[in-house]
């Protein structure tokens, strides 16, 4: 059987394949190409990440797809429910990335809180001339020990971030799409589990206001709208920082843009977008925002463990 790995899979991943009678491809076709190449090449399975998009035309299009799978946690860019009903498996790896996005929002916070992003934006070219000054701009850093972060979403990415968070002393209010308010097992590395209560995300308003830092972990949502609006923003504790490493729309860019040229929000990281791959340019050149372009799981240890958590599924299902 073949299989089309269109957004790239780990050399780890090819070679189990390889050994269990699959053909890989990793050669990336264009999104208007990819009916023809999937049909002419007979293709089983597709494989995506979050560039490649799978929508109902083309899954209509393509009658030999067996497996459609995608390399990360969101499946946004997926029909899956479509797919199902036309038997077609749906795969995800929602485990493998969550140390690597954890790790970035740790380093988007440490970043933030120092201005370390705008320092390495300056100093090549104000360095040798305006040290002194900048100096001064980036001189009312903080700490992160002692402060409260909410994190907005408490699956598999959030109780990893929770863990380095609870650390190096931070205090973790956890926020998520429960109904009631539950108790949630934390792994703390050397140190054992910790019992933290959950607060349902329909009363995110109610804690908001206590938060030093905010990072989002939520899927985008089915009806478009965002969970980070005009409103919440407003009820935030002046000089908060905020990180979103999930999907782009579940903060309202707009009113987050408004809210950092208030001073509401003093900081925020971006690491996705409402329009990827063509994000707001006012977004990548403000100031106060520290972007990437959508890097969480684009470390080599998550890559290879997605790439075999795939591989294993494939196996599993297809043969």
């Amino acid at each position: 059987m073949k299989i089309l790995a269109n957004d790239g899979i780990a050399d780890a991943a090819i070679k189990k394949l390889n050994d269990a009678g699959f053909e890989v491809s990793t050669v990336n076709v264009p999104q208007d190409q990819l009916v023809s190449a999937i049909n002419s090449e007979n293709y089983s399975a597709l494989l995506v990440r979050s560039a490649t998009k799978v929508r109902q035309d083309l899954i209509d299009a393509c009658p030999g797809l067996k497996l459609i799978g995608r390399g990360g946690v969101g499946m946004d860019n997926i029909d899956v429910e479509y797919a199902r009903s036309k038997n077609i498996h749906v795969i995800n790896t929602p485990a493998a990335s969550s140390q690597s996005v954890a790790e970035l929002v740790m380093g988007e916070l440490f970043s933030l809180s120092r201005s370390l992003y705008d320092a390495h934006r300056n100093m090549p070219d104000e360095g040798s001339t305006n040290f002194k000054s900048l100096k001064k701009a980036y001189s009312k850093g903080q700490e992160l020990r002692g402060k409260t972060i909410g994190i907005v979403g408490f699956g598999r990415i959030g109780q990893s971030l929770a863990s380095y968070a609870l650390g190096i002393g931070m205090k973790v209010i956890p926020v998520d799409v429960q109904s009631n308010t539950v108790e949630v097992p934390v792994n703390i590395y050397g140190v054992g589990t910790l019992k933290a209560k959950l607060t349902p995300l329909n009363n995110l308003i109610e804690v908001i206001g206590e938060l030093d830092y905010i990072s989002v972990h939520i899927p985008k949502q089915k009806n478009g709208a965002a969970v980070i609006d005009e409103d919440l923003i407003s009820r935030m504790k002046p000089g908060v920082i905020v990180v979103n490493a999930a999907r782009g729309g579940v903060i309202d860019e707009n009113a987050l843009l408004k809210g950092l040229d208030s001073g509401q929000i003093a900081g925020a990281a971006l690491d996705v977008f409402e329009n990827e791959p063509t994000p707001n340019s006012v977004l990548l050149k403000h100031n106060k925002i520290a972007s990437t372009p959508h890097i969480g799981a684009a470390t080599v240890e998550a890559q290879d463990r997605i790439g075999l958590e795939l591989a294993e599924q494939i196996i599993k299902y297809l043969k």
